[in-house]
């Protein structure tokens, strides 16, 4: 069955709705007609049975059926904070992230960054990397879509972060000897460098912030692709 992420609040109502313009390119592309099924989500947790109850070339229209309880997010909430690798390879990381539970990516510019956005660029990028992530929660049948957080230098995300509380903090770093294991806490944020790597004084700098150093042993793996090998030890735990 068709499943679309719809850009406003979804709610019972005793008629019908018109789609955002998002969401109905989406049918009108697939060639729904009047009574054909779909389901519908806006990112709240519930999902949407709907049926098709007009197409048109400048509107589409669905009725609300049910909601359903859908349970297909991880049991902890992970925010990945990575410093953006360079090329297509941002893209990946958020697609894959999404697919694999994380709840908010934050990317990052570090001393060694190869891809360096601010302003509008970075604006620009963020709305993007946002449509990835909802795209990837369409096709993972994900009901929450991964939120992509304004793209921050790493020095001032640090100065902002508040005490860690009852969250886990993990640097993700190849000169780390202790490795990755089980935490208690629900809530955990993992930061993750550059092809290059963090500097020593980033490193010490996030240790200060509550950082606890690890490894993910004797090899060392590419900027997009330790976030994810962790992400998918935890999504397997």
């Amino acid at each position: 069955m068709p499943r679309f992420f719809v850009d406003q609040p979804l709610i019972a109502t005793d008629g019908d709705i018109a789609l955002p313009a998002g969401a109905a390119r989406h049918v009108q592309v697939l060639r729904l007609q009047p009574g054909d099924a779909l389901t519908l989500f806006d990112g709240s947790g519930p999902e949407w049975q709907a049926e098709v109850t007009a197409m048109g070339r400048s509107e589409v229209r669905v009725r609300l059926i049910r909601a359903e309880e859908a349970n297909r997010e991880l049991d902890r909430a992970i925010t990945l904070a990575v410093v953006m690798p360079a090329n297509d390879r941002m893209d990946f990381l958020v697609e894959k992230a999404t697919e694999l539970g994380a709840a908010a990516l934050q990317p990052l510019v570090s001393e060694r960054s190869v891809l360096r956005l601010a302003g509008e660029r970075a604006d620009k990028k963020r709305a993007h990397w946002q449509g990835v992530a909802i795209a990837a929660a369409e096709q993972s049948w994900r009901t929450v879509p991964t939120r992509i957080e304004p793209v921050l230098p790493l020095a001032a995300w640090l100065a902002s972060l508040a005490e860690p509380g009852d969250e886990w903090r993990g640097l993700l770093s190849p000169r780390a000897a202790v490795p990755l294991a089980a935490f208690p806490q629900q809530r955990a944020l993992f930061l993750s460098g550059p092809e290059g790597g963090l500097s020593d004084a980033e490193e010490d700098a996030a240790r200060a912030r509550g950082f606890a150093a690890i490894s993910l042993g004797p090899r060392i793996l590419r900027a997009d692709t330790a976030p994810l090998a962790v992400l998918s030890w935890l999504a397997l735990t």
